[in-house]
């Protein structure tokens, strides 16, 4: 694209700088991204892990590193309107080739949005739309591969489609497991994939998605109008071959492992939004927002979030409330109706039980960003000044607003701007679920409320209150913990056996008689808050008793501190291959919940 030459040569320098602060975080994150198929191949978890959370933190850094530069060699706080405005253009100019136009300008608006006020925040001087189409961004190499059955024979492709990528551990037994891939397909799709002398293609993504001990194989075989989409997890084996664990083929088993509640992947990409756009083709309901934020791009998912959500706004009608349940003692929550999420902001007073303040509660909602969610716990996505129309509010929102977060609010004639908001996807709280559930359902939640605290355990998390209130029910049934004021990690607990009484009169007086220090956790206490119901009580004793005893948590504290990574499958246990066929056990059709085959 050919500048004019009247731009202000101060615009061009800002559009440059602009874009060379993108390339430098997009180049570190690549880095980051592709040591991810080392740290694989070496099976070195914590390394994984340890990439995951150095690897957010590479936008805000080089934002800060832009903003600074801004400031520094232009003076940016002193640039009139016409010279960001030339800055937008001549930026546009320089994406014309780029390869994440789309994560560039989001990358813009993240710089301007930081030095001017938010009275700029329109798409005269930011991108509130994009003006760079993603469509047809060649990839070299290209963001999937295509294969062709017909030509050289099913089995040998899939071999070839596992070898391409390239991985230097041998597998135990790769033909063993393509084996067990054609029965499972056979089971699943009545019939399995097309038939061999069919002319159909197997579209496979190029670089695999790695994430805690497991790197996954994502793509669809096409067949004509039919697609057939696919995930096959990798992983390794005591001896540490390579081994295929499973395939996946329902779209919404394929979606759950996007889910809003796990670990971002570490995928090495070129083209994002080739990557974006394939997966849709796979797994339909999915937003481009998630998917983004999936994939490591939370930025500009969150960018995305934020376009779909006042695209609603402006074509709904109903009014935020005051969120369903027991009010929080450290966030206030409120929701839309029409719109699955909720939004939550820290009040200025607290329940006279929380010791926390502000900065507290934001250090622990980082904590849950750069940690690994195995599943258990809700993603959050953090804003600032966000404007709402304030003739969407309920008075009794407006009301709870001005009497618990007046600091978090600026309020107008015609908005209502919050300072610093978090937004959730909307779950039913357990509490509310549990009182409207079958027996059936009941003692499901019960359950895998259990499972829950298990496995947030075995990640170092300790959710602190675990009062049924604190965890939700998402759409495809699991328990989720989302209230995270008083997350600690379990490495920094210490828990114990209550001591008994000296004597029967103390034990019987209710006053405590041992000497409790802060971080001392009694297991055995967590019986009188939370199985109050009968019901619930016998459930929980079947399955999760060892929870009411210090020993369990000591245990788990002793293999995190060992450094040992648990295995966390985001799929049942029983279509394991080593479970389903490996035991001599006949294929089955396993069937969706109809809840959440609605859901999908």
């Amino acid at each position: 694209m050919q500048i004019p030459e009247y731009y202000n040569p101060v615009a061009r320098d800002i559009a440059l700088a602009l874009i060379e602060g993108f390339d430098k975080h997009y180049r570190l994150f690549s880095e980051c991204n592709h040591q991810a198929k080392v740290l694989f191949e070496e099976g070195d978890w914590q390394g994984v892990q340890q990439a995951i959370r150095d690897r957010i933190q590479f936008y805000d850094e080089r934002v800060s590193e832009t903003v600074a530069r801004l400031h520094t060699v232009f003076h940016a706080e002193l640039l009139d309107d016409e010279i960001w405005q030339q800055a937008k253009l001549y930026f546009i100019g320089l994406l014309t080739n780029h390869k994440q136009p789309e994560c560039a300008e989001t990358f813009f608006n993240s710089v301007f949005t930081r030095i001017l006020h938010r009275d700029y925040f329109n798409n005269d001087f930011i991108f509130v739309r994009p003006a760079i189409s993603t469509e047809y961004i060649e990839a070299d190499p290209p963001s999937y591969r295509s294969y062709y059955p017909l030509q050289y024979g099913l089995r040998p492709v899939l071999r070839q489609i596992v070898r391409d990528f390239g991985w230097k551990r041998p597998f135990a037994s790769l033909r063993r497991d393509l084996g067990y891939v054609l029965r499972m397909a056979r089971d699943e799709l009545q019939g399995g994939w097309p038939k061999p002398e069919a002319n159909f293609q197997i579209q496979v993504l190029s670089s695999a998605f790695y994430r805690n001990k497991t790197a996954y194989i994502f793509g669809k075989v096409v067949n004509g109008n039919s697609n057939y989409p696919f995930a096959v997890p990798v992983l390794h084996d005591a001896d540490g071959k390579l081994y295929l664990d499973t395939v996946l083929l329902e779209p919404w088993r394929i979606g759950v492992l996007f889910s809003f509640s796990r670990a971002y992947f570490l995928v090495d990409m070129a083209v994002p939004s080739g990557y974006v756009q394939f997966l849709r083709s796979m797994l339909p309901t999915k937003s481009k927002a998630e998917l983004y934020t999936m994939l490591g791009l939370q930025k500009q998912g969150k960018n995305i979030f934020y376009r779909d959500f006042i695209q609603h706004l402006q074509h709904s009608n109903d009014q935020f409330i005051v969120a369903p349940g027991i009010r929080g003692l450290v966030m206030l929550v409120f929701t839309l109706p029409s719109y699955p999420y909720v939004f939550k902001l820290i009040k200025d007073v607290f329940g006279i039980t929380k010791e926390v303040d502000h900065d507290t509660v934001r250090a622990k909602y980082r904590l849950v960003k750069r940690h690994d969610r195995v599943g258990r716990m809700a993603d959050t996505l953090e804003f600032s000044n966000v404007a709402f129309p304030k003739a969407r509010f309920t008075e009794e929102l407006l009301r709870e607003l001005r009497q618990l977060a007046p600091s978090q609010i600026e309020e107008d004639e015609q908005s209502i701007v919050i300072k610093h908001l978090y937004i959730e996807r909307r779950m039913k709280p357990l509490n509310l679920y549990l009182q409207n559930a079958s027996p059936e359902e009941k003692a499901e939640a019960v359950r895998d409320y259990g499972n829950a605290i298990r496995e947030l355990a075995s990640a170092n998390i300790f959710p602190g209150d675990m009062l049924f209130k604190n965890f939700g029910v998402t759409r495809y049934g699991r328990v989720i913990f989302y209230d995270y004021d008083e997350i600690e990690y379990m490495t920094d607990c210490h828990f114990r056996r209550i001591p008994e009484a000296p004597n029967p009169e103390m034990e019987m007086s209710g006053e405590v008689w041992y000497p409790v220090a802060k971080g001392d956790v009694f297991p055995e206490e967590f019986a009188t808050f939370l199985l109050g119901d009968a019901e619930v009580r016998k459930v929980f004793l079947q399955y999760h008793r060892d929870l009411l005893d210090a020993g369990f948590w000591q245990t788990r504290q002793q293999r995190i501190r060992d450094g040992y990574i648990e295995d966390f499958y985001p799929y049942p246990l029983e279509m394991r291959f080593v479970n389903r066929f490996a035991a001599g056990l006949a294929p089955r059709r396993e069937r969706a919940d109809p809840r959440q085959a609605a859901a999908v």
